[in-house]
């Protein structure tokens, strides 16, 4: 029986059009995505290089593009977080101990903020009895301690939680760990699906 959920945002609550990004960047003048912008963007999710630092690294690639143009390339990631999930989501706190585990990074969440307003953004994060974001924990998903990190955080059952993540190296570790998941298919699927999931 479960009785505690650990949410992922991007693509289960927030839309995301990943590609949007990189066609954004190629527009200001990157050739290609590639390993070092990887990197990059690990090291500003775990909270470990400042947002600043973030920018200038990428600056590094586009060098004839403004910081300005870099976050609205940034940030053209992130879509709209329809109503009906924070309402399922709401419902949802009254059966179950909620928690959301995010590998984001401090650019997105305050993009996210901003766009929503306090009044939307504050609903859905006292949906969940803790927050947990990569860059304010310094670690990410699939890292084993992440998992394990709130698990002990909360006195966490793994058989009794269900882990939602859209992909499917994160859904995989918290397997391996013992936890439920449910490896969310984009486009195909909607987290106010749970309930016909037969998962919980």
């Amino acid at each position: 029986m479960i009785n505690a959920i650990i949410f992922d945002f991007g693509d289960v609550f927030i839309n995301l059009d990943k590609q949007a990004t990189i066609d954004g960047l190629k527009k200001i003048g990157l050739s290609e995505w590639n390993e070092e912008l990887d990197q990059l963007n690990i090291l500003f999710e775990m909270g470990k290089i400042s947002k600043e630092n973030f920018l200038f690294g990428i600056q590094k690639q586009v060098p004839n593009a403004s910081i300005d143009e870099i976050l609205v390339a940034w940030n053209a990631v992130l879509l709209d977080f329809p109503l009906y999930r924070l309402e399922f989501l709401q419902m949802l706190s009254q059966k179950y101990r909620l928690f959301l585990l995010s590998n984001t990074d401090s650019i997105h969440i305050e993009t996210f903020e901003q766009r929503t307003g306090p009044s939307f953004y504050c609903d859905f994060y006292q949906c969940f009895e803790k927050v947990y974001f990569s860059f304010e924990i310094e670690n990410r998903k699939p890292n084993a301690e992440i998992y394990n990190f709130v698990a002990n955080k909360h006195d966490l059952q793994p058989k009794r939680t269900l882990f939602v993540d859209d992909k499917k190296e994160n859904t995989d570790a918290a397997e391996a760990l013992g936890f439920k998941v449910w490896n969310l298919q984009v486009g195909q699927e909607d987290v106010v699906d749970l309930f016909n999931k037969n998962i919980v």
